[in-house]
C-alpha cells in the first residue's frame, strides 16, 4: 500500500463470496447468460461478460444479480462510472442487496472517493455485522484516509471474527509502520505469510519484512 493500485488488489480478497451465484432449480434464459457471465468474469473476459449480463438484464430488467456482476466487470475495466450506475440499479432494485454497497464501495475507493467508500462499507457492517471483508476494506479506507487508529479497529474486528484473515493481519502491519510499531509490524506481516494462499500479497508482505529488517 505504498501506492493507491493495492486497494484493489486488496479489497477483491474480500469479494469472493460476493459474486457467486447459486442456481436452483429451473434456469431461464436470463440466468443462462448470467451463469456465461460469470465463466467469462472468472476467465478475466470481461468484455465477453458485459455482452453476457447485458443480455441477462433485456430477458429481465429486474434481475439484480446481473447488474451487480456487469458491474464488477466494468470495475474490472476501469470503468467506474459504468459500474457506479449497475451497483445504483442493483441497490435500487433491493435496497438490502450486501454485495452491490460493498462493490460499489471497492470503485469509490479506487476512484478515490474514501468517505463514499466508508459509507457504504458501513450499510454493508449494518446488514451483516460478521462479514469479515467489509472491516478490512473500511479499515483500508480510514488507512487511506490517515485515520489510522479507526483502521487498526478495523483490522482487530476482521481477525476478531477470523483469526485466520491474512489481509487483515497485512493492513495492520502497515498501520503499525505507520505508527512507528516496527516489532509489531513485522509480527503481522509474518502472520500474513503464514496464512495467505496468495502469491502477490505473500511477495508484498516480504518485501515490507525486508525493508524492516535491512
Amino acid at each position: 500500500m505504498r501506492n493507491k493500485s493495492k486497494w484493489h488488489s486488496i479489497l477483491l480478497i474480500g469479494l469472493v463470496v460476493l459474486t457467486t451465484i447459486l442456481l436452483v432449480g429451473c434456469v431461464s434464459p436470463a440466468q443462462e447468460h448470467l451463469t456465461k457471465g460469470n465463466a467469462y468474469y472468472d476467465q478475466g473476459e470481461f468484455d465477453e461478460a458485459i455482452e453476457e449480463f447485458t443480455r441477462a438484464i433485456e430477458l429481465n430488467p429486474e434481475l439484480v444479480e446481473a447488474y451487480n456482476n456487469r458491474g464488477n466487470a466494468y470495475d474490472e475495466k476501469g470503468e467506474y462510472d459504468k459500474a457506479m450506475a449497475d451497483y445504483n440499479k442493483a441497490i435500487e432494485l433491493d435496497p438490502e442487496y450486501i454485495e452491490a454497497y460493498n462493490n460499489r464501495g471497492v470503485a469509490y475507493g479506487a476512484k478515490g472517493e474514501y468517505d463514499k467508500a466508508i459509507a457504504d462499507f458501513n450499510k454493508v457492517i449494518e446488514l451483516d455485522p460478521e462479514l469479515i471483508g467489509a472491516y478490512g476494506n473500511r479499515g483500508l479506507a480510514y488507512y487511506y484516509k490517515g485515520e489510522y487508529d479507526k483502521a487498526i479497529v478495523d483490522s482487530n474486528k476482521a481477525i476478531d471474527l477470523d483469526p485466520e484473515y491474512a489481509p487483515a493481519y497485512f493492513m495492520r502491519g502497515f498501520l503499525y509502520i505507520e505508527l512507528g510499531q516496527k516489532e509489531k509490524a513485522i509480527s503481522d506481516f509474518e502472520k500474513c505469510i503464514e496464512l495467505s494462499g496468495d502469491p502477490a500479497i505473500i511477495q508484498e508482505a516480504q518485501e515490507m519484512l525486508d525493508e524492516l529488517r535491512a
